[in-house]
């Protein structure tokens, strides 16, 4: 079973997305946009409009990540999100992040139009459903917020779904698309804008300051005026961010259904959560069917999360093949509004987009143009909702001791962990954390029975990972940090990898 790949089809102007170089030697820019996902590119290809000299650089390839494997919903229905947003931070703020992801789907929805974007692109409603009574109150109360905020959704119990539905939340007209074309084009037109692009580039430090200096693991430097993070955690020295988020880990399986697929896209308010919607792929209609979340790192055996989607897959709508699965990591903020603005009030040319929960293709629209307004001196609506250093007493406090308790508690489990199996013991394809002269080791045996031992240890604070056996990775159950078996960076905060222990 693989991850999804992308049609060659769909590239713009080769069979496979351009490559760019390492930073190769320090070099002076305007700006520095950090991070190669959407937000990332977005944000650099705006300000390269805007007429600015801007270098964009990334720890992997361009769109190598999850966006590069699936398609995405553009919608702005995160979930159950506005009665929340009501009673914490009132009408005003609640009506403004809608009206900022309303800002990101027609971004995304006009570039398209105006580029001819070949990345199927079809308008379809979503929804939120309930099949509990508990959860038809809330479906109800969530209703009743967008009739508060002005947006246009309809209450129903009929959908065309095959299981009986209590209640649902519909907001008409939102769509779903193929990511990679679509940013492939951006990265076009950044690059015939001037703009540069450094891939396979980790930036390890960020001094701020002026000017400031965003500093590669190999040692040369980005020296700018400002300097703009996009990547799941920020690499500045200040703003404490691994503690002010955490990361959740999801999966998603594409699954051959018989007959005729249900026409929009579908989250459930139950738990387990369940997101239902179609895709067109090899001249197949497939569902991608995904939920299964919980704490990056935490999960005891990760094969189980797919096989229970697949195991409902088949109950509910008769799956008889699962072609695709992969999985993805999503950041969480305090508040779960995402941080997006000056990385500290006393830092003005530091500047930060991060913890879109799991509607990164529009709130992260949405944050580029937030960032581009703040580069270029525009005010903007939305300014003082998603400044990182806001801070809602009450529910910040209880949020960020939980968390942190929750960090202290992984930390010491992972220490005093006793271990009794050995290497020797694995299965191809297996891995495991194992005891080696006295010390806590992480171990996988490859298919063609090669086994790769790496120091257990975390390198961004210290903590154990563990062994996330649907993906074949080490994960960080403290902050979310993600290597490969050979214990290469994949996620951060971590920016260093795993200690090989290989002799």
């Amino acid at each position: 079973m693989n991850r999804f790949p992308f049609p060659e089809s769909y590239w713009l102007s080769s069979s496979k997305m351009p490559t760019f170089k390492p930073l190769h030697e320090s070099i002076r820019t305007e700006i520095a946009v950090i991070g190669g996902g959407i937000t990332g590119i977005t944000t650099a290809y705006l300000l390269a409009k805007e007429g600015m000299d801007v270098v964009l650089a990334t720890a992997g390839q361009l769109l190598g990540g999850t966006t590069g494997y699936t398609t995405s919903k553009i919608t702005t229905q995160h979930d159950l999100i506005y009665e929340e947003y009501i009673r914490i931070l009132g009408i005003e703020k609640a009506k403004l992040y809608y009206e900022a992801n309303l800002g990101g789907l027609r971004f995304i929805q006009d570039t398209v139009r105006e580029f001819s974007v070949e990345c199927d692109l079809v308008k379809e409603n979503a929804y939120v459903y309930a099949t509990s009574e508990e959860h038809a109150e809330r479906i109800t109360a969530e209703y009743e917020a967008y009739v508060k905020l002005g947006i246009a959704g309809e209450l129903t119990d009929r959908l065309n779904l095959p299981f009986p539905v209590r209640a649902a939340v519909a907001i008409k007209d939102q769509a779903r698309f193929h990511p990679v074309p679509y940013l492939a084009r951006l990265v076009e037109e950044f690059v015939q804008l001037g703009g540069q692009i450094y891939e396979n580039t980790m930036i390890e430090t960020i001094k701020e300051g002026i000017p400031s200096k965003a500093i590669s693991a190999d040692g040369f430097e980005i020296i700018c005026a400002d300097v703009v993070s996009c990547s799941h955690f920020p690499a500045f020295e200040t703003g404490f961010y691994f503690a002010r988020l955490h990361a959740e880990s999801s999966y998603v399986i594409a699954a051959l259904i018989p007959g005729e697929h249900p026409k929009g896209m579908f989250i459930s308010a139950d738990e387990p959560k369940r997101s239902i919607r179609s895709v067109t792929y090899g001249g197949e209609n497939l569902m991608l069917i995904g939920g299964e979340s919980h704490k990056t790192g935490q999960g005891i055996n990760t094969m189980e999360q797919y096989e229970a989607l697949e195991a409902w897959a088949t109950e509910t709508f008769g799956a008889t093949e699962f072609p695709y699965r992969w999985s993805s990591n999503d950041f969480i903020t305090l508040d779960k509004l995402p941080y997006i603005g000056q990385s500290t009030k006393d830092k003005p040319h530091s500047y930060v987009a991060t913890g879109f929960r799991k509607w990164g293709m529009t709130t992260g629209t949405a944050a580029a143009l937030l960032l581009r307004d703040l580069l270029t001196g525009k005010s903007s609506p939305y300014e003082e909702l998603f400044a990182p250093s806001r801070f809602q007493a009450d529910q910040d406090v209880k949020t960020f001791l939980a968390q942190n308790v929750d960090v202290a508690k992984h930390f010491i489990q992972g220490k005093l962990e006793w271990l009794g199996k050995k290497p020797k013991e694995l299965n191809r394809d297996e891995g495991a954390l194992v005891r080696i002269n006295g010390k806590k080791a992480g171990a996988y045996v490859d298919q063609d029975g090669k086994l790769h031992l790496v120091d257990a240890t975390c390198t961004h604070m210290g903590c154990e990972v563990e062994w996330n056996s649907g993906d074949r990775t080490w994960d960080c159950p403290c902050h979310g940090s993600r290597f490969d078996y050979r214990g290469e960076v994949m996620e951060g905060p971590a920016v260093k990898p795993l200690k090989s222990l290989q002799n």
